[in-house]
């Protein structure tokens, strides 16, 4: 199980993915990710994870797996506990299908912003 801790881990590691993909992280980037971030209950595991990113250098390519890999098992978990009783009935999956398109409506408005 991925603990909550992780998934915000995981979301500074998608914000590092999103400051690095131009080949450098400006000041401006930092500031702003400063801001965004400034009341948020896990600051510290999101920053955490983006300046531990921007330390080590780390591989985009790695990273922007191990994000889809969080993604993926998010999804895959509710499909699983829909599945226990043998049948997914609509609704669990309409729901799963409205997390999945609203999770991804939600990082395309982060990343646009």
């Amino acid at each position: 199980m991925i603990s909550r801790h992780r998934l915000y881990q995981t979301f500074g590691e998608l914000l590092y993915l999103v400051a690095i993909a131009d080949g450098v992280i400006s000041k401006a980037e930092t500031d702003e990710l400063n801001i965004i971030l400034k009341d948020h209950q896990e600051l510290d595991a999101i920053k955490w994870s983006f300046n531990y990113e921007v330390a080590n250098s780390s591989s985009v390519d790695l990273l922007y797996k191990r994000i889809i890999e969080a993604y993926d098992f998010f999804i895959k978990s509710l499909e699983q506990l829909a599945k226990v009783d043998g049948v997914v009935v609509k609704s669990e999956q309409d729901l799963i299908n409205k997390f999945s398109s609203d999770l991804l409506a939600r990082f395309k408005a982060i990343i646009n912003f």
